[in-house]
Order: structure tokens, then sequence, then C-alpha cells
């Protein structure tokens, strides 16, 4: 009997460098208060946004993608043509097929690696960390690209008070690779598809062809999303941390997605953080951008914190599914 060949792989990973994509026109909350009937104010309040980053409307995510994962390779180090695994998380792909994954890919040099898009909404970039880091200590790749890459604006109705005002644009990329040491901790995820109807589309393209519906925009009945993100989430990153083997404590960064400044927040009271751990707010001035969220806010706490490379981070995204996901890495 012919026993079959297993690949095997290096005994951890780490993120080697990260790269960003922000879309060009800053929206302040007064470009969108009319349609909503709201204020600046209202939405400082219930959100902390105060601004938020959407792109050109000749600018679509699969371009985000690509100029996040320039950086991101270039600052590696590593070539592209070294990258044999390339995952993109989005929700707003406006071309079901190809998938963005493939023609990045071969726009920054990767070409022929693996390519494949995931639809995990705001937990997206985490189960996409989480696949990289298995597949190569599988031996099933070597050094992977992983981006979250997000044009929300494309599937935002300005007239909807539960979620429109809050969405931005943008993409963040991270270049995964192996590592003597693990960089990247066991991931806990999971999904609640009872509570499908919480966060997503209004419609389906069907219904939009047929004429049944306009173009299907997302929707959220806030208050319970709110309440889950707050509750059952908390739970999720603390579980996060045992899996880790690690405590609050020994955090230097906590990298939640940037669904809302009050969830960051209230995360922040329940974790029991201490005041050295620096929190990621993006959201105040970025937008909650989905999939593009947490690796957007860890670039930009980079920048601003250098100091923080090398240290521990706590990153969790959840969203539309329900989806979750947490894990804690090594700060590139």
């Amino acid at each position: 009997m012919v026993v079959l060949q297993q690949s095997t792989g290096p005994k951890g990973t780490r993120i080697l460098a990260l790269g960003a994509a922000r879309g060009d026109l800053v929206v302040p909350n007064e470009d969108l208060v009319a349609p909503i009937d709201s204020s600046d104010e209202w939405i400082r309040q219930r959100t902390g946004v105060e601004t938020r980053v959407r792109a050109s409307a000749g600018v679509l995510a699969v371009d985000l993608a690509e100029t996040a994962a320039r950086e991101a390779i270039e600052k590696s180090g590593i070539e592209p043509s070294a990258i044999d695994l390339v995952l993109v998380a989005t929700v707003s792909n406006v071309q079901q097929t190809p998938s963005i994954s493939a023609v990045v890919a071969d726009r920054v040099g990767a070409n022929p690696g693996a390519a494949y898009d995931l639809n995990a909404a705001c937990a997206g970039y985490t189960y996409a960390i989480a696949q990289a880091d298995a597949l190569i200590r599988a031996g099933a790749a070597h050094y992977a690209l992983v981006i979250g890459a997000e044009k929300l604006s494309d599937i935002v109705d300005p007239t909807d008070r539960s979620i429109s005002f809050l969405l931005g644009d943008g993409a963040g990329a991270a270049v995964v690779g192996p590592s003597d040491e693990p960089g990247i901790s066991a991931t806990v995820w999971g999904s609640d598809g009872s509570k499908a109807d919480l966060v997503g589309m209004n419609a389906t393209l069907v219904d939009f062809r047929d004429g049944k519906a306009a173009w299907p925009t997302l929707r959220q009945e806030g208050p319970s999303v709110f309440r889950w993100a707050v509750w059952e989430m908390a739970q999720v990153a603390k579980r996060a941390l045992e899996v880790a083997g690690v405590q609050p404590e020994d955090l230097a960064a906590f990298i939640p997605h940037q669904a809302n400044m009050r969830i960051v927040d209230e995360f922040a009271k329940q974790l029991k953080l201490p005041e050295s751990v620096a929190i990621a707010r993006d959201i105040a001035t970025t937008g909650n951008t989905s999939a593009a969220s947490i690796p957007l806010a860890t670039h930009r706490l980079l920048e601003e914190h250098p100091e923080l490379s090398g240290g521990l981070a706590l990153q969790i995204g959840f969203g539309a599914g329900l989806v979750f996901g947490a894990q804690v890495v090594v700060l590139p």
C-alpha cells in the first residue's frame, strides 16, 4: 500500500510587515447628516466617528488592496515571487468573480501563488491570519499575503440611519512568514447564524435584477449588535488571551475591529486592561472599514507608537454572519 506524503512546515509564523491604503476622500459628519435627519453631535456621541475616509468613484476595493499589498511586501523585504499564498477578506467586491486575491497576486508579482477571497465580514482579517498561520505551519505555503479590503461606500444607502454613516473605505495588508517561535497564537473563532438577520444586505442581487428591490445595501439592528459585541465578544477576547497563555498586563496593544468607539471602550473595561496597553481607536477618523479595520488600525498604531513593535497585541474581529475571531500576535 502506498502511503501518501504530507508536507510539513515551520514551528511558528509571524507577521513580518504591514501596509495600508485609505480612501482618498475625507468625509466629515456634516456631509452625511441631512439624509438621515441627524447631527454631527449625535454621530460623535453614539459612535465616536468624527470623519471617515472614502474612495473616489474610479477606485475599487481591488485597487485599495493592491496599494496596501505593495507597501507590506516592500517593508517585509520578501521578494513578491516568494509569496505563494494570497488571501483577501472582503464583503465589497462588486465583481463576484474573479476574486480580488487572484488579481492582486498577479499585479504585485505573486503569480502563480494560490489565491482566494473569504467573506467573514468584520472578522475576515482575523480569519485570514488564522488560515495563513495554519497553512504555512502545515507546509502548504511559505509566505502569505493577507489583505482586508473594502469599498463599503459602494454598498451604502445614504438615507439609512442604522449603519451608513459609520462606514469607510480602505485596505490593510500583512505579509506572514515562518518564525522560530510562534508569533501568532491559536485563534478563538466561530459563528452564530441564528442571528444572521442582525447585520447584512437588505436584498439579493436576484431581487435587484428582477426589479423587486433597489441596489442591495448594508443594514444592521444597532442595539442588538451592540449588546452582542459588548457582552459576548468580550468573553471571546478573554478566551483568546487564555489560549495564548497571555495576561492583560502582558499586552502592548489591544486592536479590536473598529465598529464603534463605545464598544472599544467597553471592551477595555471588561478586559481590565492596564493603562500601559495601547488601544487602537482608528475609527474616529477612518470609520468602520469592516475586514480592513484591524490591519488599518494596527498600521496607524505602529506609525504613531513605533515602540510597540515586537510587543504582543490582542486583535478581535466580529460582524455579519454573525462571525467572530480573535488571536494574539507579535507586532511587526
